[in-house]
C-alpha cells in the first residue's frame, strides 16, 4: 500500500513537469527526515497543512458544472448494478474511504498525543470532524470525476473517458477546468499520497511494534525504539524503490491497493468492535447499545461486500468455466 502512494507523488510531479525519478526519492527523504527528527507535534501539524490542498477537489468540482439536479438525484437514488466492475470499484471505494490503517493509526495518535480521559470528548469531536471533512472531499472528488470524465460522453451517447495513467485524467479534465486542469488534478493527487506515505508507514510500524511490547512513537529517540525506526526506514525506502520501477501501472495498482484494504477491513473491524463493546477491558468508556449496534451494520455491510466480490470475481467465474479449461 506504501508503494501507491509513492506511485501518486510520482504521478503528480510529472503533471508539474518534474520527473518520478527525482520526486520520489526527495520526497521519501523528507517523509523519513520529518519522522525521524520530528517530534510529534510537527508531524501532526504537517499533516494538517497538507489537508489544505485537498480544497483541489472542491474546486474541481465547481469549475466542471455539473448538473447539481442529477448530483442530487444519483445521491439520493443510486444507481446498483451486478457486473464484477461495478462491485469491485464499490469495494475500492470502501477500501479507500474506511481505511484498515487508518484504525490504527488512530488509536496510536491518541496514545502518543498523550490523551487524558478529560479530553476524550474532545478526541472524539475531532474525530467525527475529519471523517465529515473527509467525506464531504471524497463527494467532490466524485461529483468532478463524473462530471468531467464521463457525463458529457454519456449525454452524447458516446462511451466515457479511458483513464490509465494521471496525465489521462488530467487531458481529459482539460476541457472543463481550463489549462489549469493539470496543475489542479496534481495537486490533489500530491497532497493525497504524500499524506498517506508518511502515515502508512508510520501507522504500520507501530501496530507492529505495539503487537510485540517494543517502544514505538515519533517522540521516542533512534535508541529508545530502533526497531520502530527501522521498520519506519525500510517501509519508505522500500515503498520509493518499487514506485519508482519504470511502467508500474497508476490507475490500477491504486485500485488494487483499495481492494485489498477492503477485504482486510472487516476482520480488523470485527476486533475492533468487540474491544470497544468490551466493558471489561474499556470500562465506562465501552460502546453502549446504539454505537454497538452501528459499529456492527458497518462491520457486517463491509463484510458483504467483501464476499460479494469474491464471488462475483473468483467463485462465479470458476464455475462457469468449461470443463478442462
Amino acid at each position: 500500500m506504501i508503494v501507491s502512494e509513492f506511485v501518486g507523488v510520482g504521478a503528480a510531479a510529472e503533471l508539474f513537469g518534474v520527473s518520478r525519478y527525482v520526486a520520489v526519492p526527495v520526497i521519501a527523504v523528507l517523509v523519513w527526515w520529518l519522522m525521524v527528527k520530528g517530534n510529534y507535534q510537527r508531524v501532526e501539524r504537517f499533516f494538517l497543512a497538507l489537508t489544505l490542498v485537498f480544497i483541489a477537489y472542491p474546486i474541481s468540482a465547481l469549475i466542471a458544472r455539473p448538473d447539481w439536479g442529477l448530483v442530487a438525484r444519483g445521491a439520493l437514488v443510486p444507481t446498483v448494478r451486478a457486473d464484477p466492475e461495478y462491485i469491485l470499484l464499490t469495494v475500492a471505494l470502501v477500501g479507500t474511504t474506511i481505511t484498515p490503517y487508518m484504525q490504527m493509526f488512530q488509536q496510536d495518535a491518541v496514545v502518543e498525543k498523550g490523551i487524558t480521559a478529560a479530553e476524550l470528548p474532545y478526541t472524539r469531536a475531532d474525530v467525527v470532524v475529519g471523517c465529515v471533512f473527509a467525506n464531504l472531499i471524497s463527494i467532490f472528488i466524485i461529483i468532478a470525476t463524473a462530471a468531467a470524465l464521463y457525463y458529457p460522453a454519456i449525454a452524447a451517447g458516446q462511451p466515457g473517458a479511458t483513464i490509465e495513467t494521471a496525465e489521462d485524467a488530467a487531458r481529459a479534465l482539460a476541457p472543463v477546468a481550463g489549462q489549469y486542469a493539470a496543475q489542479l488534478f496534481g495537486a490533489g493527487i500530491f497532497g493525497a499520497s504524500m499524506l498517506a506515505a508518511g502515515v502508512l508507514p508510520l501507522a504500520t510500524a507501530a501496530s507492529i511494534c505495539e503487537a510485540f511490547g517494543w517502544e514505538r512513537g515519533v517522540e521516542r529517540e533512534a535508541d529508545e525504539a530502533p526497531v520502530f525506526y527501522g521498520l519506519l526506514t525500510f517501509l519508505i525506502v522500500a515503498g520509493a524503490l518499487v514506485a519508482l520501477i519504470p511502467g508500474v501501472p497508476v490507475i490500477s495498482l491504486l485500485i488494487a491497493v483499495q481492494v485489498v484494504n477492503a477485504l482486510l477491513l472487516p476482520v480488523l473491524l470485527v476486533f475492533i468492535t468487540r474491544m470497544a463493546g468490551d466493558r471489561d477491558l474499556m470500562g465506562r468508556y465501552a460502546n453502549g447499545p446504539r454505537f454497538r449496534s452501528a459499529a456492527w451494520i458497518v462491520t457486517t455491510v463491509v463484510a458483504a461486500l467483501a464476499l460479494t466480490l469474491v464471488v462475483s470475481s473468483v467463485v462465479l467465474p470458476l464455475l462457469s468455466a468449461p470443463p478442462g479449461s
